[in-house]
């Protein structure tokens, strides 16, 4: 084989390369600990942009409904100034508004149940305290009851806060330091979030530039198309996914209220909220109403399990479908391995994104299948590449 000087010089680089990320990569190994603690920080430092991203992907859905409907024809240029600033407000209006409801219907409740489990617990320590020793011998665990020194047990209870007092406090004083921190994080994220979203066009032209200037042509262009699939995965999964929650949400207080089952309107918006979770979240609201339905008529509670079951397989079945439909295009195997997966590595938060990042892969990778298997056959045309949206 002949190697002109130009072959020669890209063979070079290219063995250069090899050699160097073969190099790079048996470092890391060698040092995973060290790479782990760099990637970590890493990800702490940024971790209030990648918040304010993920905040700007969610307001994105109600904002640019509202954009696209709001003086959508319009030439006058104080109306198209207005647009995005309405859009925006609109948009934070709503989910506060539907955080607002949640947390006011929610948190009352949830401490009157826990007040009520607390009085009980009181009222079973004050009637033991009135017991004789033969009238706590009858009782089924009387004798261990009284074989305890509860002398022993309180002064070591007194112990234990006397020496641990100082962790105790130190502990208190870390959470208050790291809440300060999370507050003012949360701040910078929702700042960075309205820059992307009052910047979103331009963002989306600066980006394409730099990748079709930067990048290889075809890496550049498939970049760009998988981008504007993830944009539309996500906003049809956060629109889809939202609606869905406010009918599951909707049926269940409806349905507690005609089974006369006690927490309807809180336990409805707790379940709705949490439905937002894809496969499990509305059981974790279910969990929640469950007990707080049993400090007040254990009966009920046990009807409303049963209640809740029979609406989730009517709701998977048969409204979940429908309410969906194509718009998050990934079997139902894929979504549980996906919420498995999330969750596993960032809680709910990774369970709510999962889907979507599945989805997308999901359809990428069906693309190029599709692609690959034109090609063996000799069948593909430009027609079939990717074409990248702006």
């Amino acid at each position: 084989m002949d190697f002109t000087p130009e072959k020669r010089k890209k063979t070079a680089k290219w063995l250069i390369g090899v050699v160097t990320a073969c190099i790079l990569i048996f470092l890391g190994v060698q040092n995973i600990g060290a790479v782990a603690n760099a990637l970590s920080w890493c990800i702490s430092l940024i971790a209030p942009l990648l918040i304010g991203f993920a905040i700007a992907v969610i307001l994105n859905v109600p904002m640019g409904f509202f954009e696209s409907h709001f003086w959508k024809n319009t030439k006058k240029p104080l109306l198209q100034k207005l647009r995005r600033p309405v859009s925006f407000l609109l948009a934070l209006i709503i989910i506060l508004a539907v955080f607002v409801g949640v947390v006011w219907l929610v948190i009352p409740e949830l401490f009157n149940a826990l007040n009520v489990i607390a009085q009980g617990v009181m009222g079973f320590i004050n009637e033991l305290n009135s017991m004789t020793g033969a009238e706590l011998s009858q009782l089924p665990f009387g004798d261990a009851l009284l074989s305890i020194d509860w002398d022993y047990v309180l002064s070591s209870i007194q112990n234990w806060l006397k020496d641990e007092g100082g962790a105790i406090v130190n502990t208190a004083f870390g959470t208050v330091t790291s809440l300060v921190g999370g507050i003012f994080d949360f701040f910078i994220a929702f700042v960075f979030a309205i820059y992307i979203l009052f910047s979103k066009d331009k963002l989306k032209r600066q980006a394409c530039r730099l990748i079709r200037a930067w990048l290889p042509k075809g890496f550049g262009e498939w970049l760009i198309h998988a981008s504007s699939v993830a944009n539309v995965t996500f906003r049809n999964f956060i629109s889809g996914q939202s609606l869905e929650a406010v009918i599951l949400g909707s049926l269940c207080a409806i349905g507690m209220l005609a089974l006369q089952i006690p927490y309807a309107p809180m336990v409805g918006a707790l379940v709705g909220v949490t439905a937002l979770i894809p496969v499990v979240g509305a059981f974790i609201g279910t969990i929640v109403g469950a007990f707080m339905i049993l400090t007040v008529e254990p009966v009920k509670a046990v009807i409303f399990v049963i209640f809740f079951l029979i609406l989730q397989q009517i709701e998977g079945n048969l409204i979940y479908p429908r309410v969906m439909g194509s718009r998050v295009n990934l079997p139902g195997m894929w979504i549980l391995a996906a919420v498995t997966v999330g969750g596993g590595i960032s809680g709910p938060f990774g369970m709510l994104l999962s889907v979507p990042v599945a989805s997308t892969a999901y359809i990428l990778f069906k693309e190029a299948t599709q692609r690959r298997e034109k090609q063996q056959a000799g069948q593909l045309t430009e027609r079939d590449e990717p074409e990248a949206s702006v």
